[in-house]
Parts: C-alpha cells; sequence; structure tokens
C-alpha cells in the first residue's frame, strides 16, 4: 500500500487527454524518472507533428542532472515550446522553465520562482567529498551561466543571487527576466 501512495495518481485517460491538447505538465519532484516519462511525451509528440507544444510547471525542483535533462529535450525537438510557470517554479524546474526564449516564458499572476546554488546531500570518504564539492562548484557555475544567459544579466550579478535563495513573485520574476509574461486567460497564451 505504502508504494501505491508514493506514486502519482494520474488518470491515464486525462493524461492521453493532454497530450492530444500538445500540453505537458511537470508537477512534483524533478527526478530521473520525471525526466525519462517527460523525453518520451516530448519525442513522441514531436514526431507526430511540429505543432507548438506547452509544457505547464508546477515544481519545487529536484535533481539538477534530471532538470538539465529536460532542459535539453525541450531544446531538442523541433516543435516550438512555450513554458508556462504556475504554482511553484524552484531550482531544477526554473532551470527548466528557462530553457526557451523569453517571448515564449509565460507565469500565472501567483506563481513564485526560486533561484538558487545546487544542493547537495554529500556523503563519503574525504577525498570523495573533494571530489564531489569541485563538481559542485562546477556544476553552480553552469547553472548561474544559463540564468544569466537566459535573463541577460552577468554572470558575477546572478551569482551572487543565487548564494542564497532568491525567492521571486511573477511580477518580481518579469523584471529580473525569468518571466517574459504573465497571463490571466488561456487566450493571451
Amino acid at each position: 500500500m505504502d508504494e501505491e501512495k508514493k506514486t502519482k495518481s494520474v488518470d491515464p485517460t486525462v493524461s492521453e487527454k493532454l497530450l492530444k491538447t500538445r500540453c505537458v505538465m511537470i508537477s512534483g519532484e524533478i527526478n530521473k524518472d520525471v525526466a525519462d516519462d517527460f523525453a518520451e511525451r516530448m519525442l513522441v509528440l514531436d514526431s507526430e507533428s511540429h505543432d507548438p507544444i506547452t509544457v505547464y510547471i508546477n515544481s519545487p525542483g529536484g535533481d539538477v542532472d534530471s532538470g538539465f535533462a529536460i532542459y535539453d529535450m525541450i531544446r531538442f525537438v523541433e516543435s516550438e515550446v512555450k513554458v508556462v510557470g504556475m504554482g511553484l517554479v524552484a531550482s531544477a524546474a526554473a532551470l527548466i522553465y528557462l530553457s526557451v526564449p523569453s517571448e515564449r516564458r509565460v507565469a500565472f499572476p501567483n506563481s513564485t520562482y526560486l533561484i538558487h546554488q545546487p544542493l547537495s546531500q554529500l556523503k563519503g570518504t574525504a577525498i570523495e567529498l573533494d571530489i564531489y564539492a569541485k563538481k559542485l562548484g562546477e556544476l553552480r557555475i553552469k547553472l548561474d551561466k544559463v540564468i544569466a544567459d537566459a535573463v541577460g544579466k552577468s554572470v558575477d550579478e546572478v551569482s551572487k543571487d543565487t548564494e542564497r535563495d532568491h525567492w521571486l513573485s511573477a511580477e518580481e520574476a518579469k523584471a529580473y527576466g525569468i518571466v517574459g509574461r504573465i497571463i490571466t486567460n488561456k487566450c493571451e497564451l
């Protein structure tokens, strides 16, 4: 029974109907399974047609490598992708949100955004910790550059902002350059 509680209870028919509208949801923790499922959906949609795809994100983030897998997939497909921020778009979810040009990044008015340096749960021997810390430092530089390029700020400015959790409302995220437009109706999409 505990395993059933852990799995996402999405009605398969709802998910299929959503795909028919060329919409994909990213919600909950971002991990390898979410990234693999997302990639499958995007590849299927892109093989069927090159009509636009809309990705809705409501996620606290998660594994940054899985976030980069989704980020790269959005940029890989030939279909134009629009990303809609709703609820919480944090950490690896914010990375994914930045995978498209600003004009295709839209937000609901009550969405919230969080950018920060990568988090870690270091374990292991001293040498392993040293290696992992160096890798984490490289990852932080990479993330700060992605954010800087997407929002039109310097890497130094972004690095200062991501030193600690940097929370932004939809309006603040728009002013920062994360959000392109704030919408309230589907017709504005």
